[in-house]
């Protein structure tokens, strides 16, 4: 960072020429392994494709956001994680007539997105509202930098590849809302929800949806993350396990949480590392605040205080 930093402005040049004369050829990406909490391969371009891939970022998400449905909630402004849950909290207040009656919650997990995304058909969908030769010409070799297998694949780390999955199930988007006509349904990246009365209608979409995921976007449905449940059975959901009238975080983050901050206070010997401890033990109170958790925000300060 501090190297392209240095000469910023005749990096920036360069790229320029490159891309004008079409000689640009992205670099090697960096791969490391993240536990996120499961173990994750994140592939991180240089810092001279991550400023391309900002520009490019900023040039087509306003174009692709405007067909989005409003309950995607992955890596978009104004939505994420929490806005996701409290939207599936008010749907499920909806549906139940305040929790009066019995709902059922159908949950369902794309097998390996990421890595099965077709470039062809994620080429096709952006050609849809991305006209300029030019600018295809980059998009085909940013998608096509990267391949986990023969022709598919995008790289966890990279801003366009948030994007790109956006576009990519943005088509099952509009088949589930406008094709099943379904209204209560809520998508972040892989995962998504539907809120209903009947359990067999809800069963029913299951093989539905994933014959359209198969067919038109060459993807499935994990097969031992298919779910349909009572709210009274609890929904984990978006990092919360949602149930009637309240939320609780999961138990594996709180461990993690725990785990982490015991190691966090042990190493507070500088005046760096206790600034560093008291922004993490604001972050996870602030994570806690929105469930309820009080008893873990108690177990939080014993800790930090020790």
């Amino acid at each position: 960072m501090q190297k392209f930093a240095f000469c910023i402005e005749d990096n920036i040049f360069n790229l320029h020429k490159k891309l004008q004369n079409k000689t640009w050829v992205p670099d090697p990406y960096i791969s490391f392994s993240v536990a996120d909490p499961k173990p994750r391969m994140i592939h991180k371009a240089s810092v001279r494709d991550r400023v391309l891939h900002q520009a490019v970022y900023r040039q087509l998400y306003p174009i692709f956001d405007e067909g989005f449905i409003h309950d995607s909630y992955a890596s978009r402004p104004g939505k994420g994680t929490l806005r996701g849950v409290l939207r599936f909290e008010q749907f499920a207040r909806q549906v139940s007539n305040n929790y009066t009656r019995q709902i059922f919650v159908l949950k369902c997990d794309i097998r390996k997105f990421f890595d099965c995304i077709d470039h062809k058909i994620l080429l096709s969908l952006l050609k849809q509202k991305v006209y300029d030769v030019d600018l295809l010409w980059l998009l085909t070799k940013l998608i096509t930098s990267f391949e986990k297998t023969e022709g598919k694949g995008l790289p966890l780390g990279n801003v366009t590849s948030q994007l790109f999955s956006n576009v990519y199930l943005n088509d099952l988007d509009q088949y589930v809302k406008r094709g099943l006509k379904v209204h209560r349904y809520i998508r972040y990246c892989d995962d998504f929800v539907i809120v209903g009365v009947h359990f067999g209608k809800l069963d029913d979409l299951i093989p539905r949806v994933g014959k359209f995921l198969k067919e038109k976007l060459e993807l499935d449905l994990h097969p031992d993350k298919i779910s349909i449940r009572t709210l009274e059975q609890c929904v984990d959901f978006l990092g919360y396990v949602t149930l009637p009238r309240y939320r609780v975080l999961r138990t594996r983050t709180k461990r993690r949480m725990f785990k982490r901050c015991i190691l966090l206070f042990q190493r507070q010997t500088t005046e760096a590392e206790k600034e560093y401890a008291k922004r993490v033990l604001l972050s996870y109170k602030g994570l806690l605040s929105h469930s309820r958790e009080y008893c873990s925000w108690k177990r939080l300060e014993r800790l930090h205080e020790q």
